[in-house]
């Protein structure tokens, strides 16, 4: 079927060739950070404004000069069948607004290998004395310096999507007990035990690391707080790669200070960049990254082939992957 494609400029600018290899059965209309639209052979002018344009597809990249922009040209939109994001977590309120507007909404599952290596590697950077080793090192020192393994520990991966499975998986190779919390009760081989929101008392009192890659919504904010760390292992760490408004920053603060969590590595935070001012940047218990977890040298082209493959299963009226349910937005 002919279907009218749109995205921004600059990605069609980054993925054209490759999108005519396809040899798909499509129109590619683009639009600029204006809202103006280019390409549309049935309108006679040289450029549209949104609100005349319709699209079966639409792709955001994050090849986007403006976000927000781009987020106001599909919202203006006089109809869009299918909106494919880069975004892993849409908790924005314009996702919900494209759902509430009737759109289909694809979300990445690009990030999910990038974060469970750095999951896994801030992990044993706390498991294992690297700096304590640089020392010894550079002072010419040979002593036994013993560490922490991640065989026999036990993980609770609070959200089950494409990032949590890659965090399980990868975990579950180094021989640690898997639990996960999700909606549904299914999970792959690697999950030793299943749960809901309702179970966390239980499962966070058996967990030396939990990870936290669940979506942000009314259930999910403020999860974890002052019940939560009560109820946590002592001296267990916590992981936060999925968003800040997920933690009680105050209770955990506390948790640290009390040895409830024995480290907490933050990759995600209410405010972004963190004010200079803010008390994480010090902490001792904390390991602080600048939302650079999904960074990894293989996310653009496993966003890129995650596209091309998407539309073409909808040219060719096959299911697409990583549709949304709008109940978790």
């Amino acid at each position: 079927m002919n279907v009218t494609l749109a995205m921004h400029q600059a990605s069609l600018a980054h993925i054209g060739d490759r999108l005519d290899a396809l040899g798909l059965d499509a129109q590619i209309v683009t639009f600029d950070d204006a809202g103006q639209f280019s390409g549309l052979s049935s309108i006679n002018s040289v450029t549209v404004s949104a609100e005349n344009v319709e699209a079966d597809y639409v792709w955001l990249s994050a090849h986007l000069p403006s976000r927000n922009a781009a987020f106001q040209t599909v919202l203006a939109m006089k109809r869009v069948g299918v909106l494919q994001t880069f975004n892993a977590g849409l908790d924005d309120p314009f996702y919900r607004a494209a759902a509430n507007k009737g759109i289909t909404i694809c979300n990445s599952s690009a990030q999910g290998v990038a974060i469970a290596e750095y999951v896994l590697g801030q992990v044993m950077a706390v498991f294992q004395p690297f700096a304590q080793q640089r020392k010894q090192q550079n002072a010419r020192e040979w002593k036994l310096t013993r560490y922490r393994e991640i065989s026999r520990t036990s993980w609770l991966i609070i959200g089950y999507g494409p990032i949590g499975q890659a965090v399980a998986h990868r975990v579950k190779a180094f021989g640690a007990d898997v639990a996960v919390v999700r909606r549904s009760p299914g999970a792959g081989p690697e999950v030793d035990r299943v749960g809901t929101l309702s179970d966390l008392p239980d499962l966070l009192g058996r967990a030396d690391v939990v990870v936290l890659a669940c979506p942000l919504n009314d259930q999910t904010h403020g999860m974890a707080n002052t019940a939560f760390f009560d109820a946590i292992k002592p001296g267990a760490v916590l992981v936060n790669v999925a968003r800040g408004p997920l933690i009680d920053d105050g209770a955990l603060i506390a948790a640290l200070d009390s040895g409830a969590v024995e480290t907490a590595i933050l990759d995600v935070f209410h405010t972004e960049p963190l004010p200079a001012d803010d008390p994480l940047w010090a902490h001792p218990g904390v390991r602080l990254t600048p939302h650079t977890s999904f960074a990894g040298d293989g996310v653009q082209g496993r966003w890129d082939q995650l596209f091309l493959d998407n539309f073409a299963r909808f040219v060719w009226g096959e299911p697409l992957e990583q549709v949304v349910d709008p109940a978790d937005l």
